[in-house]
């Protein structure tokens, strides 16, 4: 079976669904579909940081370099998709929730470095913690236009994110 997988990911896939579906338990490629399983969850886990990073690069330009809004929608563009597809993720993978305090200080800080590197401001012209909130950064009628607290958030997973 170990050729099958590495040679036909196709028909290994197959294979195990259907030694599953006859109840042959004990001839599953068990290493392997555990591998997978785990793969599939990292690959939801990286895409929601992904999109955070992407999403909060855009809050910060949009804050912090304002006369780049006129020149382009597509700040706003990125900003409303990355808010859609962050409220899929999390609507597909509930458990991903449980793991936004983690993720949102490193998504942050990539957003900084990537700000940095779009805008040509100095890296500390951004706040150290995000700004806002998890709920305000994902809300649909939120434009960090004059934010002048900067505090640290935690997201909290019992309140939503329409």
């Amino acid at each position: 079976m170990p050729n099958l997988y590495e040679n036909d990911f196709y028909s290994w896939t197959q294979k195990q669904a259907d030694l599953i579906r006859e109840g042959r338990i004990a001839e599953l490629d068990l290493n392997n579909i555990l591998e997978e399983l785990e793969s599939m969850g990292r690959s939801d886990y990286r895409a929601l940081q992904s999109r955070l990073t992407v999403l909060f690069m855009h809050l910060l330009k949009w804050q912090f370099q304002p006369e780049g809004r006129e020149r382009s929608h597509s700040w706003e563009r990125t900003i409303k998709e990355q808010r859609k597809q962050i409220k899929r993720l999390l609507l597909d993978s509930p458990g991903l929730k449980n793991k936004l305090n983690e993720m949102l200080p490193t998504a942050y800080h990539r957003a900084i470095e990537d700000a940095h590197d779009e805008t040509n401001l100095p890296a500390s012209t951004f706040p150290e913690q995000y700004p806002w909130s998890f709920q305000q950064a994902v809300d649909k009628n939120f434009w960090p236009d004059d934010l002048e607290a900067v505090v640290t958030h935690q997201w909290d997973p019992d309140q939503g994110f329409d």
